[in-house]
């Protein structure tokens, strides 16, 4: 999942959200100092939310079980340090088995960060050349140009960066039991891969397309040049040098780990079928690790960064994979935000049943990770937004003010009916708390109006909302402009 797609993604998704009955709050051995307690109970009492209502505060424990979350686990940085790490609800909620700091998750996407790590090294020695056309170092496998590539050569940067002008946005992975597809299978989209072929969609360095798929033409790379599998080079050479010696590329995960791994929920209620999918694209999203982890490889980013670590890039390297190109915000297995005067390099990610998303400032020693196994992206930024307000990260979290009215009764029953969203029938109904919108006989979100006809979601990040008539004043469905991607849904009864 991508920066570009995650808002509309998130309000997709919360169509199957699903209820947990029980949650188990605030798993954490560690204690700490006073201050910091009372730092980790702030967060907790008052998560972010994009939009700001009155005095109107939402805690983790309210937003977990109103967007239906198994489980999260959270690390803090703080000055280049760890200040504090804590796990929250149910790794696994049929077993009771809570998530503590050493529960693993899925990191999706944000395995392209660490395999951008693992790339700059073969550079930084001399084994790569970023400029150079790929199917110099492709031995097993070479990449097949075709006219669409008008001539140019697709380059180890453009894969980094997503500007190789590649097909395959992402993976489904695959179940427990499946046959697993090679790698040069996946690459050639031949069964029993599941996803398509691997292929130029126009010219490289056009312009920025995310492609999981160009980062899995990476992980050959990597594996053809070393002669080594892509977990062994990973975890000798990125992993256990940086620390993050609970992580691992492995798929399926190595025995004896099942008791640490969470499992991952879709939001209708399910487990993940097998608990987990498996990612052969290990590159683009096979790595299982914890926020703790993480949070070593953002502090080692940073003081590389700031010439006082190289414990596996030099700090001239690791410059140059913080530095974007024809994106302004891509750059090498890692993307850069600027907040006020602050830039911050971050990534998010998503595997069947898991999100995740990290942040890094590039300049003061601060950030934040956070995990979860549930496919709901919304509580991700509620979270960080609300570490962001506690350790004062300026300019960080901005919401918007929003001012809610009182509706007219009538007014309020003349929307109650039946909407049809793509495949999804959505429900709208009056109820104690006012208006609500319901997804299933189970999930419901209540409506804030700005207006008689316009309304907001808690839920909805960013979105506007209008409910709309016809000539004859009849509600004829409702508008949402998600960030700048207009949608409708259609009153149907």
């Amino acid at each position: 999942m991508t920066k570009h797609t995650k808002a509309f993604a998130s309000f997709i998704l919360s169509l199957l959200f699903f209820v947990q009955t029980s949650i188990l709050f605030g798993q954490n051995n560690t204690t700490y100092s006073k201050e910091v307690q009372a730092k980790i109970k702030q967060f907790e009492d008052n998560l972010g939310l994009w939009v700001k209502i009155g005095n109107q505060q939402f805690t983790l424990a309210d937003r977990m079980k109103s967007n239906h979350i198994n489980g999260v686990s959270v690390a803090l940085i703080k000055d280049y340090k760890i200040e504090w790490a804590k796990g929250y609800g149910w790794a696994d909620s049929a077993e009771q088995r809570p998530v503590t700091t050493s529960t693993l998750f899925q990191a999706g996407s944000i395995s392209k960060s660490l395999n951008g790590v693992g790339i700059l090294k073969l550079v930084q020695e001399s084994k790569l050349n970023l400029d150079s056309d790929i199917n110099i170092y492709l031995k097993s496998w070479k990449f097949p140009y075709d006219s669409l590539s008008k001539g140019k050569k697709i380059t180890i940067a453009d894969l980094l960066r997503h500007t190789a002008g590649l097909t395959v946005h992402g993976f489904d992975g695959y179940e427990r039991g499946d046959t697993i597809p090679t790698l040069i299978q996946i690459l050639n989209g031949e069964k029993p891969a599941n996803s398509r072929a691997i292929r130029s969609m126009y010219e490289p360095s056009l312009k920025y397309q995310y492609s999981g798929g160009g980062t899995t033409v990476s992980q050959l790379i990597l594996q053809d040049v070393t002669g080594q599998p892509y977990d062994t080079y990973m975890w000798n050479n990125v992993l256990n040098p940086m620390g993050m010696i609970n992580s691992f590329y492995a798929q399926p995960p190595p025995a004896g780990k099942e008791n640490l791994l969470a499992t991952g929920y879709h939001n209708d209620g399910t487990e993940v079928k097998g608990k987990y999918h498996i990612y052969p694209e290990q590159a683009a999203a096979g790595l299982w690790t914890t926020p703790t982890d993480l949070a070593k490889y953002i502090i080692e980013t940073q003081l590389s960064l700031q010439g006082k670590s190289n414990k596996v890039l030099s700090p001239e390297t690791t410059r140059l994979r913080l530095t974007t190109y024809i994106d302004s915000s891509s750059a090498l297995g890692v993307f850069i935000i600027k907040k006020g005067n602050e830039k911050y390099f971050n990534h998010d990610g998503s595997d069947e049943g898991f999100v995740a998303a990290y942040f890094g400032s590039m300049e003061n020693g601060n950030g934040a990770v956070v995990m979860a196994n549930t496919d709901n992206w919304s509580l991700l930024s509620e979270v960080v937004n609300s570490l962001a307000s506690v350790y004062n990260w300026k300019d960080f979290y901005t919401p918007i003010i929003k001012k809610v009215v009182t509706v007219n009764n009538e007014i309020l029953k003349s929307y109650v009916g039946n909407y049809k969203l793509y495949r999804n029938t959505l429900n709208v109904t009056l109820e104690k708390e006012g208006l609500v919108l319901r997804f299933d006989n189970k999930t419901k979100y209540k409506i804030y109006f700005t207006s008689d006809t316009d309304f907001f979601m808690l839920e909805m990040a960013g979105s506007e909302v209008k409910f709309t008539k016809d000539k004859n004043n009849k509600v004829i469905g409702f508008d949402i402009d998600d960030n700048g991607r207009k949608v409708q849904a259609v009153k149907i009864e």
